[in-house]
């Protein structure tokens, strides 16, 4: 279903919105006018939903390092080209050329994965007028929308799920297959991701990797991390808690332009009620969902270390 973001906008469709959030009586013309029959719920005013996309930018470190792009008025399947562009020099009154670089695009197939959620809350706060429920609600449902979707758009499948950049099949190519993480590899690594995307390279790791590569020195006992920047080789270091820890068949660091993974948003948030479930509890629940796709549409751009698969 195609949402009309001019009804989302609408200071009506706020209150009705929120009054049904609420569980008070609410002008069901208004509703369905944004309601998707597959899930039952409604889709967020634009405040509110803007509220939630900013909890989750907060939450996500994926979103702060990948391209995001919003494609809500497309069918569930969209075909997303990405190709190497090229400028030169050309001389006044010569001809513009015109390249022939039909081959030079990679077609990626965004789909449109279902992202659930579900928040409780008690009810003496839902029907207190002096709650601020759009507050709680955005902000906890940013949150966990922003975890689960950088554990997605790290280890995710492509089943059902965005596709991670440590996939096998479609994501990261690995450069290196290390018996240990040493400073050898961690160079190896680096000089294997070409320099253009060298030039804004982003090395992606868990705590426990960066404690021990922060421990690695060179023959003249150099450290390799850069303490005073928190910087390895000039570069920026995110640590995710979705990495893999330094073991057998793991994948421990990526590193390379990470503006190449494509966040594609499908469908702004949208949420329902569900009364009887918590019933007995005295609680509301808010089941949210929210549609998506990911995906590295340049595999080269980033790269990996592999470690060795250790024999039983």
């Amino acid at each position: 279903m195609e949402i009309n973001t001019q009804i989302t906008a609408q200071p009506e469709y706020d209150i009705q919105f929120w009054n049904a959030m609420r569980s008070k009586k609410t002008r069901e013309d208004v509703l369905d006018k944004c309601r998707d029959v597959s899930t039952g719920t409604y889709s967020m005013p634009n405040a509110a939903a803007r509220k939630v996309m900013a909890a989750i930018e907060k939450e996500s470190d994926f979103r702060k390092i990948a391209t995001v792009i919003r494609a809500y008025k497309n069918g569930y399947k969209i075909f997303a080209k990405d190709c190497k562009d090229k400028a030169e020099f050309v001389a006044e009154g010569a001809a513009i050329p015109v390249y022939e670089s039909a081959g030079d695009f990679n077609e990626n197939t965004i789909e449109s994965h279902k992202l659930a959620s579900i928040v409780k809350l008690d009810e003496d706060f839902v029907s207190d007028a002096g709650f601020n429920i759009e507050k709680y609600l955005t902000e906890k449902l940013g949150k966990s929308f922003g975890r689960a979707e950088d554990e997605a758009f790290i280890n995710g499948t492509g089943k059902e799920e965005p596709t991670g950049i440590l996939n096998d099949e479609n994501g990261a190519d690995t450069a290196l297959t290390a018996e240990t993480l040493n400073y050898d590899a961690v160079i190896d690594l680096y000089f294997s991701v070409d320099k253009e995307y060298r030039k804004n390279g982003i090395w992606l790791m868990n705590d426990k990797t960066a404690l021990t590569l922060r421990k690695l020195k060179d023959a003249d006992g150099n450290y390799l991390w850069n303490p005073a920047s928190d910087t390895i080789l000039g570069k920026q270091v995110i640590l995710s808690e979705f990495m893999p820890d330094i073991e057998s068949g793991a994948k421990p660091i990526a590193f390379g332009d990470f503006s190449y993974y494509w966040i594609v948003g499908r469908k702004p948030v949208s949420v329902r009620t569900l009364l009887e479930k918590y019933v007995l509890y005295d609680q509301i629940g808010y089941l949210a969902f929210e549609f998506l796709d990911g995906k590295l549409v340049r595999k080269e751009a980033i790269k990996v270390i592999k470690m060795e698969e250790t024999k039983e």
